[in-house]
């Protein structure tokens, strides 16, 4: 058997570092030595406790300290993984730094979204700096994307059954409807990333990691099906999403404030819901690899299960207790 991969975690208390750090414990091949980086202020969260207790071990960084400090805690790091949070993206240059000096073998960088082209998403596009300078310091490097939550789709119902799941942005159906998307359970992105952050063959390269491809008309009548009800239909013109986020990127929002999220919800719908661009065919023009192509036999979550989950009340609410707008 091989020698374990020491891996490193920012943000493992986010909603897809909680998922990366499960899915890396429950890794058996390969198998990794986990640590999970953490502000010094948050080293006793119950998430970090938890996963303490499961063998991860914690250390404290703080990012904007000397790089000294943080090539110290990445010193025999095999891989680095961030998931650190959308308001301090550019937090990552002073840990690209550090995971050179350190001799870091691998870093991936925030990525974890949907397959968009430069220029159409103001956060893909910060995330897209992050990685010209990873290129520019010459450290190896793999780019994760894994398509439009599960968790961010699903509408309301006349009984309220999935009122404790909806997205924190008013759920609604973008343009027509038609457009087909690439979907991924949230829980199974610790699944692809452990299997690929452990592949020589995905190293300098950027994979693609879905389950399914569905339009949001599908969506809807798949939970009408299971549930027996119908859902409430929220309609937002093509013409309303492009007119909003011209007059928000006018406004050039700083990073992390209220508009900002606004904008980065409204350029998603635009990008994945009436563009077309989160499908597996313009992944792979873009020069991403597929996940289901390199691993045939590594499959998610069928989207109906997560369905009959949430209709039994024992769905997994993300970002609880937050407005985006």
């Amino acid at each position: 058997m091989a020698s374990p991969i020491n891996v490193a975690v920012l943000g493992a208390t986010s909603e897809t570092g909680r998922s990366v750090v499960k899915g890396l414990i429950n890794s058996t091949e390969p198998h990794y030595n986990i640590t999970a980086l953490t502000r010094p202020s948050s080293v006793n969260k119950p998430t970090l406790l938890d996963f303490q207790k499961q063998g991860v071990k914690i250390v404290a960084v703080d990012l904007d300290g000397p790089e000294t400090k943080i090539v110290e805690a990445l010193t025999g790091i095999d891989v680095v993984i961030s998931a650190i949070h959308a308001g301090h993206l550019m937090d990552q240059i002073p840990l690209a730094n550090a995971c050179k000096a350190a001799g870091v073998g691998r870093f991936v960088p925030c990525c974890f979204s949907t397959v968009t082209p430069r220029g159409v998403l103001n956060l893909q596009d910060l995330k897209n700096s992050v990685l010209d300078h990873i290129k520019k310091v010459d450290i190896p490097y793999t780019v994760i994307d894994v398509g439009w939550w599960y968790q961010s789709t699903l509408p309301r119902l006349p009984s309220g059954r999935t009122d404790y799941i909806a997205s924190p942005s008013e759920p609604c159906i973008v343009g027509d409807g038609n457009v087909s998307f690439a979907l991924t359970d949230l829980g199974d992105i610790g699944l692809y990333t452990a299997r690929i952050v452990g592949d020589p063959r995905t190293l300098n390269q950027s994979v693609f990691a879905y389950a399914e491809v569905k339009n949001q008309n599908e969506i809807y009548l798949t939970i009408e099906e299971l549930s027996g009800e119908k859902a409430t239909r929220k309609l937002l013109p093509a013409e309303v999403v492009t007119s909003t986020i011209a007059d928000l990127v006018a406004q050039n929002p700083p990073q992390g404030t209220p508009d900002f999220f606004k904008l980065a919800v409204f350029q998603y719908w635009n990008t994945w819901g009436i563009r077309g661009d989160n499908q597996p065919e313009n992944a792979k023009h873009l020069g991403y690899l597929l996940a289901d192509e390199l691993y045939p036999g590594l499959k998610g979550r069928p989207f109906t299960e997560y369905c009959k989950e949430v209709l039994e009340g024992k769905a997994h609410q993300v970002y609880k207790d937050v407005t985006f707008f």
